[in-house]
């Protein structure tokens, strides 16, 4: 019996889209955790592509007791018209003339990382390359000291360690209240790590995006300490997060492919659309989360109003009625219309950053090391979030 690669990598049977399965029907009522689901690619547009009969905002939905100031100012869990004022006080600083410009800065940090690694027969990619870089980048956007990475790094493990999913099951709401309320005391702390530094660009403005958060005005009133916290933790976490993921798994799906990381090798032009690939085939954020605010229709099957509905993006990416052979990694995929970074008013704010940031840095790490390869006697880890498909640790040889 074939071992898949999946099987090889120990990703669990949850992430079924990883082993080469789809569900008969590209909707279904999940009787486990009583809420819907979407894996299907067309289907999955089509929800992410409504906000008004699929909306962002799940708290009216929770089961369990949410403070509404933990997700005030959040734009992942925002609707329009208050989505589309916060998004657009930050979004000068993602466009891509703005991301371009960033180029020799990424690449300067990059070689100083692998400096640190030069001469040795094996490295974490993680923790030498994939983690350091794009904090180091976010930090110095938003204007906090890129010297608190560590504490980044606690902060951000203790968010995304909660291995149960969302669930309207009741025989699940413990767990996900134990989550919870590990979660609080780490994001408290952010919160009040950023209210200071807020407090001190008040004092002394300068040209980052806390101080543009700190002196935004929507509706003519400022952003309330919940709405600027929320927000400025969100680009944080989420503007080094992805890139992490990004980095890891594209290296490992090349090592995995050695005869796509040969063309990729022989053409430096692929290392874009590897990229993309990438993205495609380990999904970052494997799902994300919307409430009916009405009936809705999709692919023949009715959801009630008031209803979770998870859209499963990493399967959707793995659709065989979009793509042709979906299970193969493949650089050259063209076109390659992925959700891995979402789609509409909700697509990822830092996708050209993420983008920039792993073509500079795998293309340094190429150059360095042109016999890297994955140590076939390290343990492989992967990130515990059942909605997250990322590596923890990756250790590489560089001989």
């Amino acid at each position: 019996m074939t071992t898949t690669l999946a099987e090889r990598w120990g990703i669990d049977q949850k992430h079924f889209w990883m082993h080469g399965e789809q569900p008969a029907h590209p909707v279904r009522f999940d009787e486990a955790r009583k809420l819907w689901t979407v894996s299907g690619y067309q289907e999955a547009v089509q929800v992410i592509g409504d906000p008004q009969r699929f909306s962002s905002n799940l708290l009216p939905l929770m089961p369990i007791d949410v403070d509404p100031a933990l997700t005030d100012g959040n734009l992942i869990q925002m609707d329009p018209p208050g989505h589309r004022e916060l998004r657009t006080l930050v979004s000068h600083a993602f466009t891509r003339k703005v991301v371009a410009d960033l180029e020799p800065r990424i690449a300067a940090v990059t070689g100083e990382l692998l400096d640190e690694v030069a001469g040795q027969d094996r490295f974490d990619l993680v923790t030498a390359l994939a983690y350091p870089l794009p904090v180091i980048v976010i930090a110095e956007l938003l204007g906090v000291p890129a010297s608190d990475q560590q504490l980044f790094k606690q902060w951000a493990d203790a968010l995304f360690a909660s291995q149960s999913e969302l669930s309207m099951n009741e025989d699940d709401l413990a767990a996900q209240e134990a989550d919870m309320t590990e979660q609080n005391q780490p994001a408290a702390e952010m919160g009040e790590y950023l209210l200071a530094h807020a407090a001190e660009r008040r004092r002394k403005p300068r040209a980052d995006l806390l101080t543009k958060l700190v002196e935004a005005e929507v509706d003519g009133k400022q952003l309330t300490d919940a709405q600027l916290t929320n927000f400025a933790s969100l680009l944080l976490l989420a503007g080094h997060v992805t890139t992490t993921m990004v980095l890891g798994n594209t290296v490992l799906c090349l090592d995995a492919h050695p005869d796509q990381l040969a063309r990729l090798r022989a053409d430096r032009a692929l290392l874009p659309a590897a990229i993309e690939e990438s993205v495609r085939f380990m999904t970052p954020f494997t799902a994300l989360y919307r409430a009916t605010t009405t009936e809705a229709e999709i692919a023949g099957r009715r959801i009630p109003e008031k209803q979770i509905v998870t859209v499963q993006l990493a399967a959707a990416n793995r659709d065989p009625r979009q793509w042709a052979d979906p299970m193969a990694f493949d650089i050259t995929r063209d076109p390659n219309p992925h959700l891995g970074f979402g789609r509409g008013i909700h697509f990822c704010l830092g996708a050209p950053l993420a983008r920039l940031e792993g073509r500079v840095a795998l293309n340094l790490l190429l150059d360095r090391f042109p016999a890297l390869r994955t140590d076939p006697t390290a343990p492989l880890k992967f990130m515990p979030s059942p909605d997250a498909m990322g590596v923890s640790e990756l250790t590489l040889l560089t001989s």
